[in-house]
């Protein structure tokens, strides 16, 4: 008897949780309006430079790989922590690496620094700017490859995930961007290994009733959005299209938004 009625208030709780939290998400999926405006200024807010895919760019000399987590990091760094003056005079090479290097040491899960009190850019204008015309002082200021690729947050991907999970996500991002906050996605195929990546989601829109289309930063092309689509029926991410991505699914996880992601 006391195994039967601790089952029950284990069970029944955990059923109409997981019922609550699959209807929240898809009325919210299905009924919230547009986003305001983008998160992100695509074209001036993101960096010049990509992040060259090894399948993709096999055999380039100067391959720059396994940068996509950073890269699309980075930007959300400088977009809450940074502040461009371009009629100020410009750096040595060395000094923009180290303000690059105080930009993207702060969490990017922090909130927004006020503007009075943000790391100051001097000479450039955007983030774009800055990149393609220092492109290597920017890149000897970013850090932390290798803990990007081994970080714990990682290891969910080798988890079973049922469809309402993927639909939990695809929720979160649309509330994040209604609040004009990117998000950064990691992207991976699993336990296929065809597809381990990651984009940061900007703008949302309904293309129909079952789907909606994320409009993300790919730092392996990123002078044109790519579309990260959630197919509600499926409760499947697609690539629609997805630079270099052939698979025809993927599971998709928020990164960076906590100590714990």
């Amino acid at each position: 008897m006391l195994i039967r009625s601790a089952l029950f208030f284990i069970v029944v709780p955990v059923v109409v949780a997981l019922i609550a939290v699959a209807w929240w998400s898809r009325r919210l999926l299905h009924r919230a309006p547009a986003a305001p405006v983008p998160a992100l200024a695509a074209g001036a807010a993101v960096l010049a430079f990509r992040n060259d895919s090894r399948i993709h760019h096999r055999g380039k000399p100067d391959l720059y790989a396994n940068w996509c987590f950073v890269i699309a990091r980075a930007v959300v760094q400088f977009q809450r922590f940074a502040r461009f003056e371009p009629d100020a005079p410009r750096l040595a090479a060395a000094d923009y690496t180290a303000l690059v290097r105080r930009v993207t040491r702060r969490p990017a899960w922090w909130p927004p620094l006020p503007p009075d009190r943000r790391i100051v850019v001097p000479g450039f204008a955007s983030l774009h700017e800055l990149t393609r015309e220092v492109e290597e002082a920017v890149k000897a200021g970013l850090r932390g490859r290798l803990w990007t690729l081994v970080h714990w947050s990682n290891w969910r991907m080798v988890f079973p995930h049922p469809h309402g999970q993927q639909e939990r996500v695809a929720a979160e991002a649309v509330s994040e961007l209604q609040a004009g906050r990117p998000v950064q996605l990691f992207i991976t195929d699993f336990p296929r290994i065809k597809l381990n990546h990651s984009v940061l989601a900007y703008d949302y829109a309904e293309r129909a009733p079952d789907m909606v289309d994320f409009a993300v930063f790919d730092p392996n092309d990123p002078h044109r959005p790519g579309v990260v689509r959630f197919d509600c029926r499926a409760q499947r991410f697609r690539p629609a299209p997805l630079c270099g991505v052939a698979v025809p699914q993927f599971r998709a996880f928020r990164q960076y938004c906590s100590p714990l992601y």
